[in-house]
């Protein structure tokens, strides 16, 4: 019996110690972030009780855990949607649950994943899961992937499941309205300076990598006395080379997708491309970048009758500027998945300390220059009979792949000036030159395009180590001012129009706390009803890993928009608090 009781103590010794010593080794994280809104009728910019329905409170917020051992790691997300439709947010965000969890072991060799996936092939055009809270975006994949590591520098993935769909369930036996198709995908990368000694020490640099994405949707679609036969694969492939020398970069990626007929794309069964390419030159003191890009039918859901912006298999990156200012910012341009071709120039350079114009502390000078057009379409000719474009259940159009199309969607030329006067003042300048085709980017049928310049002067003093004291004054000129002969069947397209005047002041005091007052202004928008002033106040508390912010006033319409996907904003007014903390 002694000998039974002095085992059972030493098992116990032993599972006491190899416990401590897995706690020790174990690594927890996380993050948290509430927000929450509180609304109230406001008629001068048209928030009546009617307009938002009773619904004065809108919540959301989300917590994550991740633990790791060694090389295994797991994870979830608890999310809670309580928002009302003046959020901006689809009404199908609404709802509460664990949204996310995963499981993967990596050893540096093999790793697995099971679960929900966030990953992405090259550049993304034929695969990218991601999550975006400001948009209420999560395409996130629920299924498997394997990653094998052969060689220094040679990846391979691979990966199955089926994109979140709101709160949809991910099952077979599922309403129609929920149902979406499987997604496939493969994916190899080689640096070559990684597996070649040679090159490990060179000035020259190499990467290749290919993909190879499928969807699986069964069904057809049927639309009056038409029934469109849907191709039940669509696959996708991609390749891609990244290669530097010294100071010069070169980067391109080609994807090409099957027929694929969908709501996006009017039902036509052209196959997609899109190029991606980059040139880039940098040393000290001196960038410059030069990006073109064609995409012509590549919008990639597994869902074909999608109509929104969830459910995307692939992501059109965007090559544009994005602005953070409040007034350009009201005017971001989203990417057109049916067709765009956009060029992008860039070019920073420092003035030198200790020259003439560069004085004590440098002086940073930046140029943009961005353009997106459309694609040319030219018909297409069935038995010696020319079809209309984009006509359903035709090959939609012909388009020559190096013509840009004549309609300007998107232009922003900008020049910013950034000077270090001494170690209190530092003074920054912007001038904007704006093309905006509106009609096109927030879909406002008949809306006339924009044509704004935007001038900008910030203005930083720092009135000790801790204080300090930023002003930002904003002015746009536009096309369509006061006593313009507008459209009295859409009036809904000059809300944003007309001249705008913008101020902001904010105080800091470092680490902690800072407090700002902005107001902007359309005195010149040609509907006398429109000329409002948009006031907001903030003030946040910083500790640590936490953030506290409380604002309130008022939220003019727009756009919100992340790497060229875009949420709609309706004008509001009311207060908010964000809480965000991670551990």
């Amino acid at each position: 019996m002694k000998k039974i009781l002095l085992i059972v103590a030493v098992m116990l010794c032993v599972t006491t110690i190899y416990a401590q010593d897995i706690l020790k080794q174990s690594k927890v994280s996380g993050s948290f972030q509430i927000d929450g809104n509180y609304y109230w009728e406001d008629e001068g910019i048209g928030i009546t009780e009617e307009s938002i329905d009773g619904q004065k409170f809108g919540s959301y917020g989300f917590g994550k855990v991740q633990y790791q051992l060694g090389n295994f790691t797991a994870g979830m997300r608890f999310e809670a949607y309580n928002t009302t439709p003046m959020s901006g947010f689809d009404d199908r965000v609404k709802g509460n649950g664990i949204a996310n969890y995963f499981i993967s072991y990596d050893d540096g060799t093999i790793g697995i994943t099971v679960g929900d996936i966030y990953d992405q092939f090259g550049n993304g055009l034929i695969f990218r899961t991601y999550e975006e809270w400001s948009l209420g975006f999560d395409n996130s994949l629920r299924g498997m992937r394997a990653i094998f590591r052969p060689y220094n520098g040679v990846t391979f993935k691979g990966l199955y499941g089926k994109q979140r769909y709101y709160w949809a369930l991910y099952g077979e036996n599922i309403d129609k309205a929920e149902q979406r198709g499987q997604v496939r995908g493969i994916d190899g990368e080689w640096d070559l300076n990684q597996s070649i000694s040679e090159l490990k020490s060179s000035k020259f640099k190499a990467t290749i990598g290919a993909s190879f994405v499928s969807k699986y949707e069964t069904g057809d679609h049927e639309e009056g006395t038409i029934i469109y036969h849907m191709p039940e694969n669509v696959g996708a492939y991609a390749g891609r080379v990244n290669l530097g020398y010294g100071k010069f970069g070169l980067s391109a990626e080609y994807a090409h997708k099957i027929n694929d007929p969908s709501f996006f794309n009017n039902w036509i069964y052209r196959d997609g491309e899109e190029l991606l390419t980059s040139v880039s030159y940098s040393q000290k003191g001196l960038g410059m970048v030069l990006q073109f890009k064609r995409v012509d039918n590549m919008s990639f859901k597994s869902k074909r009758d999608a109509s929104r912006n969830d459910l995307d298999i692939g992501f059109i990156p965007p090559i544009n500027y994005t602005h953070t200012h409040s007034l350009p910012s009201m005017f971001q341009y989203a990417t057109q998945p049916n067709g765009e071709m956009g060029v992008q120039f860039q070019v920073n350079y420092t003035i030198p300390k200790k020259t003439l114009l560069g004085g004590k502390y440098g002086t940073k000078l930046a140029f943009n220059y961005s353009q997106v057009n459309d694609i040319k379409r030219n018909p297409i000719t069935v038995d010696g009979v020319e079809v209309p474009v984009d006509q359903p259940g035709t090959q939609g159009y012909d388009s020559p792949f190096f013509e840009f199309g004549n309609r300007v969607f998107f232009r922003d030329v900008n020049f910013e000036i950034e000077k270090k006067l001494n170690t209190k003042w530092n003074v920054t300048l912007m001038y904007i030159n704006l093309h905006y085709d509106m009609e096109q980017i927030e879909g406002h049928e008949g809306a006339e395009d924009v044509e704004a310049n935007f001038a900008f002067g910030e203005v930083i003093y720092k009135i000790n180590r801790k204080h300090s004291v930023r002003v930002e004054l904003q002015h746009m000129w536009d096309n369509i001012s006061e006593n313009y002969a507008i459209n009295p069947e859409h009036p809904e397209n000059y809300i944003k129009r007309g001249n705008w005047a913008a101020f902001l002041v904010e105080y800091t005091i470092a680490p902690k706390f800072f407090f700002s007052i902005a107001d902007k202004y359309n005195y010149g928008n040609p509907i006398s009803d429109n000329r409002d002033h948009y006031v907001t106040g903030s003030i946040g508390y910083i500790k640590d890993q936490t953030r506290i912010a409380l604002s309130g006033g008022r939220q003019s319409q727009g756009l919100v928009c992340v790497g060229g996907v875009c949420r709609e904003v309706p004008a509001s007014s009311g207060v908010s608090i964000t809480i965000t903390t991670s551990f």
